[in-house]
């Protein structure tokens, strides 16, 4: 099956506290690299025809107005923490020009903590001016957003269900330390995959660096890319050097095209 050529942009690669994270005056934080500037992390997908986006950050207004983004067809949600979800209330700029709401597809865990945290914007009686969304319930199961052919793959953040998605050559995975066997065929025969990757040492619900790159190589995808990134694990420079051949550290405002 031919997919549509896309194009990746990384809206941004740090983990919940964004880097530099408030107060902090460690090397990294301190850094005058702009790779080494991460907001939280999101990617956008673009074809010809389609434009989506993966997940809505706090940083999610100031990401787009970076890239200066005018059209969004739709947002599909990784799972309903604070730093994936937050941003939701930035689509009535989309609202506005569109005139029309935004279609948003997310797991029935995501739907439901949407629905609570954005009340005002299912509410039967709306102030002027909220975000108008359209939910659409996904599973596991594959659908379709313009174009574009997406493959949900369930994988585990310690006891939450997350969902990463594979866009034809292309995989996007964060907030994940367990992927199970049936989920990992998903991805394999990937050209390009993005992996949590968020600092040396162990954690006890995201990949470390170690634990990513084996991930990687277990699965043969020749380009990876590593996110949701945190102060911790060192300057973005010195931690590339590091690196196999093929595996990067991602960073915002990267591009891949496929």
């Amino acid at each position: 099956m031919s997919y549509p050529s896309i194009n990746i942009t990384f809206l941004g690669t740090g983990t919940s506290s964004g880097v530099p994270m408030i107060g902090c005056e460690c090397e990294v934080c301190s850094s005058p690299n702009p790779k080494d500037k991460r907001l939280r992390s999101s990617v956008m997908i673009e074809t010809a025809s389609t434009t989506v986006v993966v997940d809505t950050t706090p940083d999610f207004r100031y990401q787009m107005l970076r890239l200066g983004v005018k059209k969004i067809d739709a947002i599909i949600f990784t799972h309903p923490h604070k730093d994936h979800i937050a941003g939701l209330d930035d689509v009535r700029a989309f609202n506005f020009f569109t005139k029309k709401p935004m279609d948003v597809y997310a797991n029935y865990l995501t739907e439901e903590a949407l629905r609570r945290d954005f009340y005002y914007a299912f509410s039967d009686t709306k102030y002027p001016g909220v975000p108008e969304i359209d939910i659409h319930t996904i599973t596991t199961e594959p659908f379709t957003i313009g174009d574009l052919l997406i493959e949900p793959i369930l994988v585990w953040h310690l006891k939450m269900p997350v969902l990463g998605f594979r866009f034809g050559p292309f995989t996007y995975i964060t907030d994940a330390n367990m992927i199970e066997e049936k989920e990992m065929n998903k991805i394999r025969g990937s050209k390009v995959m993005v992996l949590n990757a968020l600092r040396k040492e162990k954690h006890i619900s995201h990949y470390n660096l170690e634990e990513a790159v084996a991930l990687v190589k277990q699965l043969g995808v020749p380009e990876a890319y590593f996110t949701h990134i945190s102060h911790q694990l060192g300057l973005h420079d010195s931690i590339e050097k590091e690196l196999p051949d093929g595996i990067h550290l991602g960073y915002d405002g990267l591009t891949i095209k496929l």
